[in-house]
């Protein structure tokens, strides 16, 4: 009678606990890269902002040149319109205001422009500004992105500037 001999075949695959290892770290990898990527996402929307409140400017300077004053005839409204300005803006809304400088006289001599997150985006809360001399200044933001009014637009958490 010839010995018959078992062959154990060795199963191919992974154990349970190799793919519960694997699920432990790819959950960890998420919670680490999720917050980090949101934050890389908002602080994209940002430029929304810096961009259009420094064209707006440009547009305040040209409309300085042509008229001696930053306010529109009669109104108490700057003299280029905000909502022009944001008309094709998803994140923001433009808005300005003039203001008489009684060192200079009569007239609207200096104003401040302003770009206000819309609520229900991830850009609500943060409030830009700029004035006629250039000033720029971060007057809102969420929590953890800065410490209140910063003297510069904020560009991540931590209320570092650019």
């Amino acid at each position: 009678m010839q010995r018959v001999r078992a062959h154990r075949t060795s199963a191919a695959g992974f154990t349970l606990l190799e793919l519960m290892i694997v699920v432990a770290i790819v959950a960890i990898l998420a919670a680490i890269a999720g917050p980090i990527y949101s934050d890389y996402l908002t602080r994209s929307k940002l430029t929304e902002a810096y961009n259009n409140l420094a064209a707006y400017r440009v547009s305040m300077e040209q409309y300085y040149q042509d008229n001696r004053n930053y306010g529109a005839t009669g109104g108490g409204a700057c003299g280029v319109n905000p909502a022009t300005a944001s008309s094709n803006l998803k994140y923001f809304v433009i808005g300005c205001a003039p203001a008489v400088d009684a060192t200079v006289g009569a007239g609207y001599q200096s104003y401040v422009a302003s770009a206000t997150g819309n609520a229900g985006t991830p850009v609500a809360g943060f409030v830009f500004t700029i004035n006629n001399n250039n000033q720029q200044q971060t007057t809102g933001e969420p929590a953890g992105w800065g410490t209140g009014t910063i003297n510069c637009w904020v560009v991540r958490k931590g209320g570092a500037c650019q």
